[in-house]
């Protein structure tokens, strides 16, 4: 598993050189402050790392909001767990 997980790495890594190197032309990026010339692959992985950080941020409350109630409906399964075990433990009165 180690040697798939190394051979997927290095797979990912070649195709990322790969991709340097075929879009290593410099482009203009205007923003607000200025102007500056980058690579149209550096320009193209920024955008794509800061998509991604965007939408971890955008899930990230409603993944937070799972947990604490997983969190809570595991603390209610267990007093209701202990419930039932002394419920279990108590003699048996017949009439």
């Amino acid at each position: 598993m180690r040697y798939l997980k190394l051979i997927f790495i290095l797979l990912i890594m070649m195709i990322g050189a790969a991709f340097a190197v075929m879009n290593a032309e410099t482009v203009q990026l205007n923003y607000y402050f200025g102007v500056q010339e980058f690579p149209l692959s550096v320009i193209l992985v920024a955008a794509v790392a800061i998509g991604a950080i965007l939408g971890v941020l955008a899930t990230l409350g409603s993944s937070l909001k799972l947990r604490r109630e997983n969190m809570s409906l595991r603390h209610k399964a267990k007093i209701a767990r202990q419930e039932v075990n002394n419920l279990r433990a108590l003699p048996i009165k017949d009439n």
